[in-house]
């Protein structure tokens, strides 16, 4: 396995803790963190299912701003997109959970 899958799965753990913790801002800018770093690397199957918790993260901490709705929304449909293909049980699930929280259809 990539050592950039390790990178970009503590990347994750470290964004999830500061949006529990309320640190949004911080939050946001780690999920990019691990994004941007993901999308440097040739798609595969466990970089597509990393893809698709870091989307769908992203898109649970920013839903709860107005201002970045146009921006959560497009999280949320990267990320149920990467869980679709990938079909990743987990991914899945986590992705019917944030569409059955979503007020629009994608």
């Amino acid at each position: 396995m990539r050592p950039q899958f390790f990178t970009a799965a503590k990347i994750l753990r470290k964004a999830r803790e500061s949006a529990l913790q309320g640190r949004t801002e911080e939050a946001v800018r780690e999920y990019q963190r691990g994004i941007n770093l993901l999308r440097t690397l040739p798609p595969e199957h466990a970089r597509d299912v990393l893809l698709s918790h870091l989307y769908l993260a992203h898109y649970q901490t920013l839903v709860l701003e107005e201002k970045t709705r146009e921006v959560a929304l497009e999280s949320l449909h990267l990320g149920v997109s990467y869980a679709r293909s990938t079909r990743d049980p987990l991914a899945r699930a986590v992705a019917e959970e944030c569409m059955s929280g979503a007020s629009v259809q994608l």
